[in-house]
């Protein structure tokens, strides 16, 4: 099994700025890729940004403010938002695609979710 946690999400101010954290655990032989997602209320989850070894991606909302960033020795990922939006209020989910175990199967695991509310 592989477990993922997010954290640093908060309360910020328009303007501000957050980084996410994400760990993945577990029997991990490889990871292939790391992503940020988010789901505000009443809407659908959405992309935000992902990084894997051949590239980095970001949903158009965040680009030239969210930096996405990888630390492989320790299964980690960040995410790194500035000038925040009122819109970016939302519950950010990291996921984590790779192999595991023994047998190097492969997986693809979310995290729990970490609040971000950007409020005035």
């Amino acid at each position: 099994q592989v477990q993922v946690a997010e954290s640093g999400g908060g309360l910020e101010q328009p303007g501000g700025s957050l980084r996410l954290s994400c760990v993945a655990s577990g029997n991990i032989v490889s990871i292939n890729s790391m992503g940020w997602y988010r789901q505000a209320p009443g809407k659908q989850r959405e992309f935000v940004a992902s990084i894997s070894n051949r590239n980095t991606v970001y949903a158009d909302s965040g680009k030239g403010r969210f930096t996405i960033s990888r630390h492989n020795a320790t299964n980690t990922v960040f995410l790194q938002m500035n000038a925040l939006k009122l819109e970016d209020t939302a519950v950010y989910y990291c996921n984590v695609i790779g192999r595991y175990g023994s047998a190097s199967l492969p997986f693809g695991s979310w995290g729990q979710g970490t609040q971000v509310t950007v409020s005035s």
